[in-house]
């Protein structure tokens, strides 16, 4: 009975690993390029957190980015995603429509609103606090409350 059961496991360990290596289950990274994105697709899925610079070298930039690495489970909570754009020339459709102007920090809502811009770095302290403060997260916290009663 042992060597069935022996057996069995080590037929589907391999099939465990082979999902573990499938891109398509794995999450999306938090922090990501901005690319050729475009802000219509997070609409009412997800919190874009966008960091502007004018060079993946300005400290500020290294620094938001730090700073937004150390807690990414508060920011997955809170479904933030992190698009950065460091390179001005490229004329990326984010920073077509949002303009901004050396270091910038751009917050927007699910709904596509701009929630606020800062020209300096932000904890996620600071960050989590703005999106608690906004009608759509406390509406969100409500709901998950609702369910769990």
């Amino acid at each position: 009975m042992t060597r069935i059961l022996a057996l069995v496991f080590a037929a589907f360990i391999p099939l465990t690993a082979i999902a573990a290596d499938d891109p398509d289950s794995a999450p999306e990274a938090l922090i990501r390029p901005a690319g050729d994105s475009d802000l219509s697709e997070f609409l009412w899925t997800n919190r874009p957190v966008v960091v502007f610079s004018d060079s993946p070298s300005d400290p500020r930039y290294q620094e938001q980015i730090e700073l937004l690495a150390e807690r990414p489970d508060m920011l997955r909570e809170r479904d933030v995603v992190v698009l950065t754009d460091t390179d001005p020339a490229a004329r990326s459709p984010v920073r077509r429509k949002l303009r901004p102007r050396g270091f910038q920090l751009v917050l927007l809502d699910k709904d596509g609103s701009i929630r606020l811009r800062k020209p300096s770095p932000w904890s996620i302290r600071e960050i989590t606090r703005s999106i608690d403060k906004s009608p759509d997260r406390q509406h969100e916290v409500e709901e998950r409350r609702e369910r769990r009663e």
